[in-house]
């Protein structure tokens, strides 16, 4: 950080969501149901494609990856939160805030390649069914996910660079974690070049996936559209419905949240907005496509029905 006539502060306050003690009591008991809700469902689903042989298969492998991804992305928000509930310490480091933004960006960015990749996958596993098997061999598979990865590394590593060596003339966050607008409100340095980036930088992840999801699945109608079959049509359809749940469900509130400009950010219904894609959806995820995916309930229940027999 910058000296000068400036206090240079060591660390971050996080302001949260209230102070009243019993509000913050009911939020802690909520927060922390809906992290082990995410914990056990996408690790739940994890295990569940390891040890069904029948799972072995891109589209799981690929689910697997977000599974794990969730896990990652909760544990990035959730412990600190839920921390500051029960704790008086509101406060993280400068190095501490630096570090749970970088690896949040990852999060955030990887999960909307992954489900770029998973649209892509179903369009070969429904335009392309013959060749799917050569098409998404293992190999490409973990590829695409390690693209992802690298892709998701660039764009956190340019985006934290930018934002932590600005000077900063305040410490209280206005959020319950480190994101970029509640940060850049504090600084006192010129952020235009900073938000040209990130903006530049958002835009790119959000657009690039949007478009290979959209291109995939204007295949994927045209595709459907051509099967006689009503019975086959219907199987089509449940191959993608759950990612294209998925897709929807995560991109709105991000979409909103960073593809508009930094003077229409209102901090309080932001807060909202936070929590539904930082905490739910990464519980939501292996819901949707538990529920609505007939091979995977079909694993679960000849899980089960092993375990029980052999007990």
């Amino acid at each position: 950080m910058a000296e000068g006539n400036h206090t240079i502060f060591t660390e971050f306050i996080f302001l949260g969501f209230s102070d009243h003690p019993k509000l913050q009591a009911v939020l802690f008991v909520v927060f922390l149901t809906i992290y082990i809700a995410t914990l056990v469902g996408n690790l739940g689903m994890i295990v569940l494609i390891r040890i069904d042989s029948r799972l072995h298969t891109p589209m799981y492998f690929f689910l697997s990856s977000l599974s794990l991804l969730d896990v990652c992305y909760s544990s990035v928000i959730a412990p600190r939160m839920l921390m500051s509930f029960v704790t008086a310490g509101k406060a993280i480091s400068f190095t501490g805030c630096a570090m749970q933004f970088y690896f949040f960006c990852i999060a955030v960015s990887n999960e909307c390649y992954l489900l770029a990749v998973m649209a892509y996958d179903c369009f070969i596993a429904i335009c392309n069914p013959l060749l799917y098997s050569v098409i998404m061999s293992k190999r490409v598979c973990v590829l695409l996910v390690v693209m992802s990865c690298l892709l998701s590394l660039v764009n956190s590593t340019v985006q934290t660079s930018l934002i932590f060596n600005l000077t900063f003339c305040g410490s209280n966050i206005n959020h319950f974690f480190c994101d970029v607008p509640p940060i850049l409100k504090l600084s006192c340095s010129d952020t235009y070049i900073t938000n040209i980036v990130h903006f530049t930088f958002s835009t790119f992840v959000i657009i690039s996936t949007v478009v290979t999801i959209l291109v995939s699945y204007l295949y994927i109608l045209t595709a459907i559209l051509r099967i006689r079959s009503t019975q086959g049509r219907r199987k089509a359809f449940s191959t993608c419905a759950s990612h294209l749940m998925a897709v929807t469900i995560f991109y709105g509130p991000v979409t909103f949240m960073y593809l508009r400009p930094s003077s229409s950010f209102l901090m309080d219904e932001d807060k909202v907005i936070s929590v539904f894609y930082t905490l739910a959806i990464p519980m939501l995820n292996p819901l949707i496509y538990s529920l609505r995916n007939k091979e995977v309930k079909d694993a679960l229940r000849r899980t089960l029905d092993r375990k029980i027999f052999t007990w």
